[in-house]
């Protein structure tokens, strides 16, 4: 992996939970800590993520550290996605949230407009910002908490998403192969969830910010022909392009 992809696929984890820690970035990617510890200077020193000492080391994305931050002017490509995605839904409808800080835009907007829903999540921040909307059920799957992932995984949170039927389900990845059409995630359980959602759902669209096309993870969990359609900010027209090319329609 060039230097280059490496950083992009660590921006993709941090992007995708909002925090990552130095071991756990390493074993992912199956480099030394030392190598990661200098991507992070260097992103760090772009302006694309905030280091955080104590304990373990950790890196903060800086679109995530507060809540308010998140949902305004921190990502506002992220916000564009999800202002899209928005327009997906409709009342009465039963949804998928995906452990996606995408999502947790979504979210914040499905509150604020009102809209009637039952949303089924796994990430403690989807479940956060759905606390005070009042026209939205809102379900949590269960499992284990992965803290580092901001969410919940394992057979219980797959044994229970298995019982639910989906009117859509909205995902994130880690990254996306417009060449080979592969998307993926760095985990595997988080795969398989990711899957259960997916099959139990009549539509299914991905949620993904161009930067994401260079960003590569180690579990292949779905193809883009799988997605009624892939919900992007458009940045990257020849990948867009290439999507189209792989039968999956672009929003």
């Amino acid at each position: 992996m060039f230097p280059e992809e490496r950083r992009a696929s660590i921006q993709a984890m941090i992007d995708e939970v909002g925090r990552v820690t130095v071991s756990d970035v390493a074993q992912r990617l199956g480099i030394t800590e030392d190598l990661v510890r200098r991507d992070l200077k260097q992103l760090a020193d772009e302006g694309r993520c905030q280091r955080v000492w104590g304990g373990a080391t950790r890196v903060e994305n800086v679109s995530e550290r507060a809540m308010s931050a998140r949902l305004t002017r921190e990502a506002p490509e992220k916000l564009a996605i999800a202002r899209k995605a928005l327009a997906l839904l409709a009342p009465g409808q039963t949804v998928y949230l995906d452990m996606s800080s995408t999502c947790v835009h979504l979210a914040g907007l499905i509150r604020d407009a009102g809209l009637e829903l039952t949303v089924v999540t796994s990430m403690v921040d989807v479940l956060a910002t759905l606390m005070d909307a009042e026209r939205v059920t809102t379900l949590c799957c269960g499992g284990t908490l992965r803290p580092q992932m901001r969410g919940l995984l394992g057979s219980l949170a797959t044994e229970t998403l298995s019982h639910f039927r989906f009117d859509v389900a909205l995902m994130g990845a880690y990254g996306v192969d417009a060449e080979t059409g592969e998307v993926s995630t760095f985990d595997a359980e988080d795969g398989l969830l990711k899957q259960c959602a997916m099959g139990r759902a009549s539509k299914t669209y991905l949620l993904c910010e161009s930067r994401k096309f260079s960003a590569f993870g180690s579990w292949r969990y779905a193809d883009l022909p799988d997605f009624d359609a892939l919900v992007t900010d458009g940045a990257n027209e020849w990948a867009c392009e290439r999507v189209r090319a792989l039968g999956c329609d672009v929003l």
